[in-house]
């Protein structure tokens, strides 16, 4: 099946969906680390660096949220979500692993923090990320060309 990824800049219209998947994506994460799941907490975290959010769209349908940080030293994956339906198909993966690929020939290493509940930090590690430090709740990760 072929599928094509393309990517929208998220606009005040996007609030809705994203407050939906940031619930059903990261909200369990943030549950199982007693961290706050209220609905002005989630709606902080999506208006984080807002001008940096992108729709992931599939095949022009919605399907998740990139938030990345394209800084002269090196970039930042700030927010990653795919949509729970679209999840375990290798989508975050091919994501993540054009962002690699476009960043190797910069020389550039791929920052990223990861809830130590999320599992999603086995996927990073598959890719190469190697934790760099950590707080009491995330790992902090970093892909060095």
């Amino acid at each position: 099946m072929n599928t094509t990824i393309t990517y929208k800049k998220a606009s005040e219209n996007d609030i809705d969906y994203l407050l939906d998947l940031r619930t059903k994506t990261m909200n369990p994460h943030y549950a199982d680390s007693n961290l706050p799941t209220d609905r002005e907490t989630t709606l902080q975290r999506i208006l984080y660096q807002f001008d940096k959010a992108h729709i992931i769209l599939l095949n022009d349908e919605r399907a998740g949220l990139l938030k990345i940080n394209r800084a002269e030293d090196k970039t930042e994956v700030l927010q990653l979500q795919i949509d729970p339906i679209h999840q375990g198909k290798g989508l975050g993966k091919r994501i993540l692993k054009d962002i690699l690929d476009e960043t190797s020939s910069s020389g550039k290493a791929v920052a990223l923090s990861v809830l130590k509940t999320n599992k999603a930090q086995n996927l990073y590690s598959s890719l190469g990320f190697k934790i760099v430090g950590e707080d009491e709740h995330s790992y902090f990760m970093e892909f060095f060309v």
